[in-house]
C-alpha cells in the first residue's frame, strides 16, 4: 500500500513539474512568454521576468520589464504566440529590422523587439533605452497620481473594472463631446480659409463638400484625444485590446471618408477651374479623375484595414499584383482601352463638342469615358468607339479648323450674255465680302469653265463660324442672297437639258430670251441686294 501511495506522489510531482514554467531564453517565443508570464497576477515573479532584459540587473531590470508590459497593456497590444517564431536562429528579413531579431508589433511599435545575443534572446538595448520615453508617451503624467488620490471605495470592483475606472470612462466620454463641438467650428474655419486661398471663388457645392469633410476630421481629433488618455484608466489588457482595435478601425474608416470627401472637394475646385478654360475635354476629365482617385483611396484604406487584423500589407500587395496580372491578361481589351483613354487626354486630338471624322464615323464628340468615346452623327445616331481603336485612327478634327471652307459651282444658262455673267460674278463677290459670317479677305468667285449643260461659276468661301449648325445657317443666308441677285438681274440657272435646232425649218425661228444688259440698272440692283443682306 505504501508503494502505491509513493508511486501516486511521484506521478503527481512529475505532472506538476511538467507544468512548471521556467525561464527560457532560447528563442523569441520563449523569451517573450517568459517576460509576460512572470508578470501575470497569478504568476507574479518580476525577478524572473527581468531575466529577459539585457544589460541590466536587479531592481532596475525588474522596473524595465514591468514598464515594458504596462506599455503593451496600455496600448492594448496582445501578443499572439502562435505567430511568434520558435526558431533559435530566426532572422528578420523585413524592411524594419534586418538580422537575428523579432519585432513584436512592427507596424504599431517597431521600437520594441527581441534579438539574439550570445546564443540567447533578450529585449534589445534599443528597446530598454526607449522604455522610459515610450512609457511617458503612453501614460499621461497624472496616471500614477490618480491611483494615489482614489479613495478605497473607488477601488471596489464591479465585474472586471473598478468604480473609478467607470467614472473615468464617463468623464472621457463627456470631454470627447466637448472636443467635438469646439473643434467642429475651428476645423471648418481653417478649411474655408484654405479653400479661398487656393481658389477665391466658392459655391454651394464646395461649401457642402467642406462641411462634410469637417465632421470626419473632427472625429479623428476626438479619437486621438481618446487614445491619448485611455491608457491612464489602466484598463485590463483584453478590454484595451478590443477598445484600441475598435478605435484603430474607426480611425482608418474615418481617414478613408476624409480622403473621399477631400477628393470631392478637389474635384469641385477643379470643376470650377475647368469651366474657365476653353477646352471642353477638361470637363470630361472631372468624372474620370474622380473615379480614379476614389478607387485609389478605397484600395489603400482596405490594405490598412487588413494590417489591423495582423495581415502583412506586403502579402496583400503581392496577392493583388498577381490577381491584377491575371485580370489584365483576361481583359486585355479593357487595359488597351484604358491606355487609349490616357493617350487621348494627353494628346488631346479633339475636345468635347468637336466635329470629327474617324474612319467611317462622322459626328460630334459627346463624351470620353474610361473605355470608349461617344460620337453623335448628324442623323442623331450614337457611335461608341473603343478608345484603343480611336487612339490609333487617323482623326480629322474639323473642330480645330480656323475656318469652315465651302465650295460650290453655280450653273448659268449657256445663252447668258457675258455682260450679265460679269455682273452676276461681281454681285456675288460683294455679297460674300459684306456677309457677316464669311472672310472678306479670302474667297473666290470666277467663271471657271463650260459644263455639259451650264456655264460654271466657282464659288469658294470661308465661314468664320465653326459650329456645324451656324455653318448651315450661314450657307442658307448666302444662298438666298445669290438667288435674289440672280432673279433681280435676270440670270437663270441651268439644269440638264437638250436643245433641238429648228432654225432651218420654213418659217420657224428659235426662241431667243430677252436679256436686259443695261449696266446702270444692273449696278443699282446689285447695290440694292447687297444693302438688304
Amino acid at each position: 500500500m505504501k508503494k502505491i501511495i509513493l508511486f501516486c506522489l511521484l506521478i503527481s510531482t512529475s505532472i506538476f513539474a511538467q507544468k512548471e514554467v521556467k525561464v527560457d531564453l532560447s528563442n523569441p517565443n520563449s523569451t517573450i512568454y517568459t517576460h509576460l508570464y512572470f508578470l501575470q497576477s497569478d504568476s507574479y515573479e518580476p525577478e524572473k521576468a527581468a531575466k529577459t532584459i539585457y544589460g541590466f540587473e536587479g531592481k532596475e531590470a525588474e522596473e524595465i520589464a514591468i514598464k515594458l508590459k504596462k506599455i503593451l497593456d496600455g496600448k492594448g497590444l496582445k501578443v499572439d504566440f502562435s505567430k511568434v517564431p520558435t526558431n533559435k536562429v530566426y532572422s528578420d528579413t523585413t524592411d524594419y529590422k534586418i538580422g537575428q531579431r523579432y519585432l513584436l508589433f512592427p507596424y504599431i511599435m517597431p521600437e520594441v523587439y527581441v534579438e539574439r545575443i550570445g546564443g540567447k534572446w533578450y529585449y534589445s538595448s534599443e528597446t530598454t533605452a526607449k522604455v522610459n520615453d515610450l512609457y511617458k508617451e503612453v501614460f499621461p503624467w497624472y496616471t500614477e497620481k490618480i491611483k494615489q488620490i482614489i479613495p478605497e471605495i473607488g477601488h471596489q470592483k464591479f465585474f472586471t473594472l473598478e468604480l473609478w475606472q467607470y467614472l473615468g470612462l464617463i468623464i472621457l466620454l463627456v470631454l470627447s463631446f466637448l472636443v467635438f463641438f469646439i473643434f467642429k467650428k475651428i476645423v471648418y474655419f481653417i478649411l474655408k480659409k484654405t479653400q479661398l486661398w487656393i481658389i477665391p471663388k466658392t459655391n454651394d457645392k464646395i461649401n457642402t463638400a467642406l462641411k462634410k469633410l469637417t465632421r470626419p476630421i473632427v472625429l479623428l481629433v476626438v479619437i486621438w484625444f481618446v487614445k491619448s488618455y485611455l491608457p491612464s484608466l489602466l484598463l485590463p489588457l483584453d478590454l484595451n485590446t478590443i477598445l484600441f482595435l475598435s478605435l484603430n478601425i474607426m480611425v482608418t474608416v474615418f481617414w478613408i471618408y476624409v480622403f473621399l470627401k477631400l477628393v470631392k472637394v478637389i474635384m469641385s475646385i477643379y470643376e470650377e477651374y475647368v469651366q474657365t478654360t476653353d477646352s471642353k475635354l477638361d470637363d470630361q476629365l472631372v468624372p474620370i479623375l474622380n473615379n480614379f482617385l476614389t478607387g485609389i483611396v478605397v484600395f489603400i484604406g482596405f490594405l490598412k484595414l487588413l494590417t489591423l487584423f495582423g495581415i502583412k500589407p506586403v502579402t496583400v500587395i503581392a496577392g493583388a499584383s498577381i490577381g491584377g496580372l491575371a485580370v489584365a491578361l483576361a481583359s486585355q481589351d479593357t487595359v488597351k482601352n484604358l491606355i487609349g483613354t490616357v493617350m487621348i487626354f494627353l494628346d488631346k486630338p479633339f475636345h468635347i463638342g468637336d466635329w470629327i471624322e474617324a474612319g467611317t464615323v462622322v459626328g460630334t464628340v459627346e463624351t470620353v469615358g474610361f473605355r470608349s468615346t461617344t460620337v453623335r452623327a448628324a442623323d442623331t445616331s450614337v457611335y461608341q468607339i473603343p478608345n484603343s481603336s480611336l487612339s490609333e485612327m487617323v482623326v480629322n478634327n474639323k473642330g480645330l479648323r480656323a475656318y469652315r471652307r465651302y465650295t460650290t459651282n453655280l450653273g448659268l444658262r449657256y445663252d447668258t450674255p457675258p455682260e450679265l455673267i460679269d455682273a452676276f460674278v461681281e454681285g456675288v463677290r460683294k455679297i460674300i465680302k459684306l456677309h457677316q459670317n464669311t472672310r472678306d479677305d479670302a474667297f473666290n468667285v470666277e467663271f471657271s469653265g463650260f459644263g455639259d449643260s451650264s456655264l460654271l461659276i466657282l464659288v469658294n468661301v470661308y465661314f468664320v463660324a465653326l459650329d456645324w449648325n451656324k455653318e448651315q445657317s450661314s450657307k442658307h443666308s448666302l444662298h438666298i442672297a445669290i438667288l435674289k441677285l440672280a432673279a433681280e438681274i435676270g440670270v437663270d440657272f441651268a439644269f440638264p437639258s437638250t436643245t433641238l435646232m429648228i432654225e432651218q425649218f420654213p418659217e420657224k425661228k428659235g426662241i431667243t430670251l430677252d436679256y436686259n444688259i443695261d449696266s446702270k440698272r444692273i449696278q443699282e440692283i446689285i447695290d440694292g441686294i447687297v444693302k438688304k443682306e
